[in-house]
């Protein structure tokens, strides 16, 4: 089995949020606040928000789309938002400027609905990124699948999801390290195509140890 010049070095991610200033109680609002927040912000909505609902298979895990719907009934806006796939994004600022857009647009549309009173508030929050070193590293790929098999949903999230901004890459940490360390582009590639939306991430962490079997038994 090959060996890796570098070993994977599994890690995990924790989060400390933050409320800003910033709220909106109104579609016109929330098109400013998306201009006003911080980037940490559009990840603790976007990215992040991923993570606290893993356990959904169905309806928004974007922020912004599911209080538009449930906070101001515009469902055709909400599927706008929730339609943008945070896998198209390597920064924050390309993110943050498709959300503005979509909603500056829709205001401008529907002027009526833009200043209505929403049932609640949104309030504008923000998450810095803390990571611990698990102890936990692999030279190989039977080793990885060992420790994949360990991770928590935080690890897992940390690599396979927060990484494309990291790496600012269309891609996660598992599936670049596969590539250029072991040398299994097709396996990588066959796990970064892997749908974030569709699974939770205990369904994910089953996949992704399903699909490196093969390799381990060849």
């Amino acid at each position: 089995m090959q060996k890796a010049e570098h070993p994977f070095q599994f890690q995990t991610a924790s989060y400390l949020v933050r409320i800003l200033d910033v709220r909106a109680t109104t579609l016109e609002e929330l098109a400013d606040g998306l201009e006003k927040c911080s980037d940490s912000s559009i990840f603790f909505h976007t990215f992040q928000s991923l993570s606290r609902h893993h356990f959904l298979t169905e309806g928004f895990s974007n922020d912004f789309a599911q209080w538009i719907l449930t906070a101001c009934n515009r469902a055709g806006l909400a599927e706008q938002l929730a339609n943008l796939d945070i896998r198209d994004y390597t920064s924050l600022a390309e993110l943050r400027t498709d959300l503005r857009r979509i909603v500056r647009d829709y205001c401008e549309a529907n002027k009526s609905f833009a200043a209505q009173q929403a049932l609640e508030d949104f309030p504008f929050c923000e998450a810095v990124e803390v990571t611990t070193p698990l102890g936990i590293q692999a030279w190989d790929l039977r080793q990885f699948g060992e420790g994949l098999a360990k991770l928590s949903h935080a690890s897992l999230y940390y690599h396979f999801i927060a990484s494309r901004l990291r790496l600012h890459l269309r891609t996660n940490d598992f599936s670049q390290w596969l590539e250029q360390s072991l040398g299994l582009a097709a396996l990588a590639t066959r796990i970064n195509h892997v749908d974030i939306y569709t699974n939770t991430l205990d369904s994910l962490q089953a996949l992704l140890t399903h699909l490196i079997q093969p390799e381990l038994n060849s």
